[in-house]
């Protein structure tokens, strides 16, 4: 069954990019007037984001949210059997940022937003990082497609650790070089958990991991803005935050890397993943004040 559906996806990826974006935009159209998928989410989220936006302005950024998210998916089907030299054209990045870390004796922690197109940053940065680069990944319940997708987002070197046994098998790579990608604006599995800190206009719980494991292992942290620049080229900036995770107060860390990934998003909203119910915990915001930062 592998073989079969790993050469189907191979056998589409060869389709030149016009048609497969063709075939995207068709997806688009039944995927937002017809199913509807998570409209009202998505609407929701904006406007507890951007209230000082009229509902035109809004809807604009709803509908170029949702050719992105099918981008995505039209885009990673092309990924799979891109070359090299067409993802470098495809793909720039400030590696040096990252790889200048090499020299010294700290390991690095990569942190980002669910930002468009995340399969890009991950071949990307794979294929030029000094660095082994490792990202935390959730296997898919269907076994044919979880070896399907661990087989191409590896295919540039890229580590993957299971979200399952990080915390059981990460000590694996941090007795070696290595930089770990995290995201800073994951959901926490218990908000009771979590730090809780102003996200646009509300508070929302954000998992202390990232911050957690910085001081742990005492790592530069690197925070990583990734979006489109056109239809199927994308830019990664790096920027360097700190290579000093002591100096920061508990929860400090976090409340300034969600403040990055607001300044990120606030510049492109349409490069951001919507459809996450970001502030699900908010109506909860009163018990866990005391977990504010």
């Amino acid at each position: 069954m592998y073989t079969l559906v790993s050469g189907l996806f191979h056998l589409l990826s060869r389709l030149p990019w016009w048609l497969l974006y063709l075939i995207g935009d068709g997806i688009y159209v039944l995927l937002y007037y017809v199913f509807g998928y998570r409209k009202k989410v998505v609407a929701a989220n904006l406007l507890i984001a951007f209230p000082e936006k009229t509902a035109v302005e809004r809807k604009q950024i709803e509908k170029k949210f949702y050719h992105n998210f099918v981008d995505t998916f039209i885009e990673t089907i092309k990924l799979f059997s891109v070359s090299e030299k067409e993802l470098r054209k495809r793909f720039t990045c400030n590696i040096e940022v990252l790889n200048d870390l090499y020299a010294g004796d700290q390991n690095v922690q990569i942190v980002s937003g669910h930002y468009f197109n995340w399969e890009y940053a991950n071949l990307g940065v794979a294929m030029d990082s000094k660095f082994p680069f490792v990202a935390v990944y959730m296997p898919l319940s269907n076994k044919v497609f979880d070896q399907l997708i661990y087989k191409f987002r590896t295919r540039f070197g890229t580590l993957l650790v299971p979200a399952s046994e990080f915390k059981q098998n990460f000590h694996q790579y941090a007795r070696n070089r290595y930089a770990l990608a995290l995201v800073a604006d994951q959901n926490p599995g218990n908000p009771a958990k979590a730090y809780w800190t102003n996200f646009f206009s509300k508070p929302a719980p954000f998992a202390r991991g990232p911050e957690k494991g910085a001081k742990m292992n005492n790592t530069a942290i690197v925070y990583a803005h990734f979006y489109k620049v056109k239809r199927g080229y994308y830019r990664l900036e790096f920027e360097l935050i700190t290579t000093k995770p002591h100096d920061f107060a508990d929860g400090e860390l976090t409340k300034l890397l969600v403040k990055k990934v607001e300044d990120s998003v606030r510049k492109i909203p349409d490069n951001y993943l919507w459809s996450h119910r970001r502030w699900k915990y908010s109506d909860q915001a009163e018990k866990y004040k005391h977990l504010m930062v």
